[in-house]
């Protein structure tokens, strides 16, 4: 349950699946309003990297809420960019691969796990505001949003969007492969029964596909100040 005091801080939700730009214009956009921002698929993905690295069975109910998020999980703002720290120790490379996004997956379907990471992301939500990306944003984390927005593309462009990323920072992939996952990750994630990738009710809709970065922030942009205006009148 959130907060009567946590309600009176703005929030900006933006879900979409992998490879829509939504990690960099929520970034952008928090930048543009001086808020702070959520990653929620890194805190996804640092918990399976946490989880697996201890050997953790994602069907053992005990095995996976004895993992310590608190603790061991922790975020760094470096060289515009956030670095995932886990127990002291920089995991960002490791988190951020495809397969620390396969385990994501995987245990992201665990309703524990959902529970478990549910208020550790809603304690996010502090003054001035919040800007939120993610999966489930605006239909269960901040379901009273103040804007929500969901960004698409076709699996084909945000393959080739994670190609280039991957590339450059070294890894080996292969971009028909890599289409393929990105395809099987989505149907997971569509159908899942625990907070299932959808857009949220009213949510503005954007396709990345065709679209520079610059240009989605633009019109998210127009969509915030709108509900938020709204919001306070």
């Amino acid at each position: 349950m959130i907060q009567d005091s946590a309600l009176k801080v703005p929030v900006v939700a933006i879900d979409g699946p992998s490879g829509t730009g939504k990690g960099t214009v929520a970034a952008r956009v928090a930048g543009r309003l001086g808020w702070h921002v959520l990653d929620s698929g890194a805190l996804y993905r640092a918990f399976a990297y946490a989880a697996r690295l201890k050997g953790v069975n994602p069907d053992d109910f005990q095995e996976v809420v004895d993992v310590d998020v608190d603790s061991q999980i922790t975020f760094q703002s470096a060289a515009g960019e956030v670095r995932i720290m886990l127990a002291g120790e920089d995991v960002t490379d490791a988190v951020r691969s495809e397969e620390g996004g396969r385990a994501a997956s995987v245990y992201a379907a665990i309703p524990a796990v959902r529970s478990i990471l549910l208020a550790r992301q809603r304690a996010a939500r502090k003054l001035p505001g919040l800007v939120a990306d993610g999966r489930d944003m605006g239909t269960v984390v901040f379901s009273d949003a103040d804007a929500k927005i969901f960004l698409d593309a076709s699996p084909k462009v945000r393959a080739e969007r994670r190609y280039k990323q991957l590339k450059e920072k070294g890894f080996d992939v292969n971009l028909a492969r890599l289409e393929k996952e990105i395809a099987e990750r989505d149907r997971k994630d569509v159908t899942r029964a625990e907070s299932p990738l959808i857009p949220a009710e009213g949510a503005f809709k954007v396709d990345t596909s065709h679209k520079s970065i610059d240009e989605v922030v633009e019109q998210v942009m127009v969509v915030v100040h709108t509900c938020l205006r709204k919001s306070t009148s």
